[in-house]
């Protein structure tokens, strides 16, 4: 199965910018599950300096800066994905490893699991209060599995939170999403992470997309897919496992990861610095489409 991928981000700024720094992370991973065969970006103004490497946790990046003055600053980005069947996989759902099991193996000194430590400790957009660890509790009882326990949790917010596109911004407190119960898929994801986190539990912030399919006979409108955001957890002898509580899915052909952090800070998708006294205007457009 293969999709083609078009993110088209354009800033329209009501004063002419002088200088920007930009770093971009819009370009898929390739993993057990998915190939990228080809990712293209096209910036315009061209950029005076441009540069792609990896982050620490392997993300790819794009670092451009543009030093003469512009109004409007396009960042159009292409790929091509090829999603894969992972060879010789365990299906996770058969897994026997308790929760508490997972936090005293991923707790021990000299296992070699330094990769997934780094996902253990609580970040200021992941960190749990109260009322958050009273609700992860709910669904980890002594003893339980800890993929059926992080499905119940998926299931949980699922049912129990509202999507509600507008209500919060990246830097609403994960306090009030919990009282209000509304967000969007970013705010359960850091929820959900959070969560598992206050047990001790390695998680991570994926960042992709997912595609949209129309009702039978229904054309599909371009560019209404919308960049999306899941978790994965670490489960011995199955490896890192996905969740997605915005759908009450386990992620599957549907699903494209860009990259992946501790939370949404460590991969997001656009975002620079830009010398100017005006305001700007921000348009997202994503369209993701099976190509055979």
């Amino acid at each position: 199965m293969y999709h083609r991928v078009i993110h088209k981000t354009d800033y329209i700024y009501q004063e002419a910018v002088s200088l920007c720094h930009n770093i971009v992370r819009l370009t898929p991973r390739s993993t057990n599950k998915q190939f990228c065969k080809s990712s293209v970006i096209k910036i315009v103004p061209e950029p005076d300096v441009l540069i792609e490497y990896e982050d620490f946790f392997g993300n790819k990046l794009v670092y451009f800066t543009i030093e003469k003055e512009h109004k409007k600053l396009s960042v159009h980005v292409t790929s091509e994905i090829e999603k894969l069947l992972p060879a010789n996989e365990r299906p996770p759902q058969n897994n026997p490893v308790t929760w508490e099991e997972t936090c005293l193996l991923t707790a021990a000194s000299a296992n070699g699991l330094t990769d997934v430590k780094q996902f253990i400790a609580s970040t200021p957009m992941t960190e749990a209060d109260d009322a958050i660890e009273a609700y992860a509790k709910e669904s980890f009882p002594q003893g339980r599995p800890l993929y059926e326990g992080c499905k119940n949790l998926m299931n949980r917010i699922f049912a129990d939170f509202k999507f509600q596109a507008g209500f919060t911004t990246i830097s609403t407190p994960l306090s009030v999403v919990m009282k209000e119960r509304k967000g969007v898929c970013q705010d359960f994801a850091h929820l959900a992470i959070a969560c598992l986190r206050s047990l001790g539990l390695p998680t991570r912030y994926i960042s992709g997309y997912i595609e949209t399919i129309p009702p039978p006979g229904v054309e599909k409108l371009v560019g209404v897919d919308a960049s999306h955001a899941w978790f994965a957890v670490y489960i011995p002898n199955s490896g890192w496992v996905e969740f997605d509580p915005t759908n009450n899915l386990i992620p599957d052909n549907q699903h494209i990861a860009i990259g992946w952090g501790r939370d949404y800070a460590d991969i997001t998708p656009l975002k620079g610095v830009i010398m100017s006294s005006g305001k700007h205007e921000l348009r997202v457009s994503v369209d993701v489409r099976r190509v055979r």
